[in-house]
């Protein structure tokens, strides 16, 4: 699947390269950031699209340099062309890089995409102490009844693995994380740009999550996964 990325297919059906969902995707990476009391100087993602993540973070975190790693040429272009002086991004597989090492390593969004995800993710290891990742949580009682929510996502955005909570900490536990701290992301709720379904669904969402949070996430979905491992 990761053809689709290295050719224009991907910038075909996706051309901004979800660069609207970056403020909100920072947003939730600083908040897990400060409440764990992170110190870095170095702040690297694997998979940094056009870079708007970094870029946003980068306003928070004067004293921090941040690097983008992105395998997708055009994306890669994009990214290229916003660099400053603290922040940068290379062109290539990070885990082909002999010393690289960065204090936290953000990982968004990235290994529902990839094939052997849990190799990656074990490779990733050695980059630093701390990672977060962002992992979309596509599998739902709603969404497997339905069926074509999860078909959709293969075709439109390459998601060619699937996770609830459960199955995403013990993949990381598997790969010899240990889990510090994780906490639901409102992706469906809060994101621009969502399906008619996903308002229709957004106050019921709200409402069943303040009454019971992982019942809510299992049978209803719309919700992401954001993870602090070391």
């Amino acid at each position: 699947m990761q053809d689709i990325y290295l050719n224009e297919h991907y910038a075909e059906l996706n051309p901004n390269w979800h660069e609207e969902d970056s403020p909100w995707k920072a947003s939730q990476v600083e908040e897990i950031i400060n409440r764990n009391n992170l110190e870095m100087s170095t702040f690297c993602e694997v998979g940094c699209g056009t870079g708007e993540i970094l870029l946003n973070l980068s306003h928070k975190y004067p004293d921090v340099h941040f690097t983008g790693y992105e395998i997708a040429p055009h994306a890669f272009q994009r990214a290229k062309s916003k660099e400053t002086s603290r922040v940068s991004f290379e062109f290539g597989d990070i885990l082909e890089e002999k010393d690289a090492a960065f204090d936290v390593v953000l990982i968004a969004d990235v290994i529902e995409h990839i094939e052997d995800y849990l190799g990656f993710v074990k490779g990733l290891k050695g980059l630093g102490r701390y990672k977060i990742f962002h992992i979309p949580l596509d599998l739902s009682v709603q969404s497997l009844y339905r069926s074509w929510p999860i078909s959709n996502l293969r075709k439109k955005v390459g998601h060619i693995h699937y996770f609830s909570k459960d199955i995403a900490l013990d993949a990381l536990k598997d790969c010899g994380y240990s889990i510090v701290d994780y906490k639901y992301t409102a992706s469906r709720l809060e994101l621009p740009k969502q399906a008619l379904s996903s308002h229709l669904m957004k106050l019921p969402r709200k409402l069943c999550f303040s009454l019971s949070a992982d019942w809510t996430v299992r049978v209803l979905g719309g919700y992401s996964l954001l993870v602090l491992a070391e």
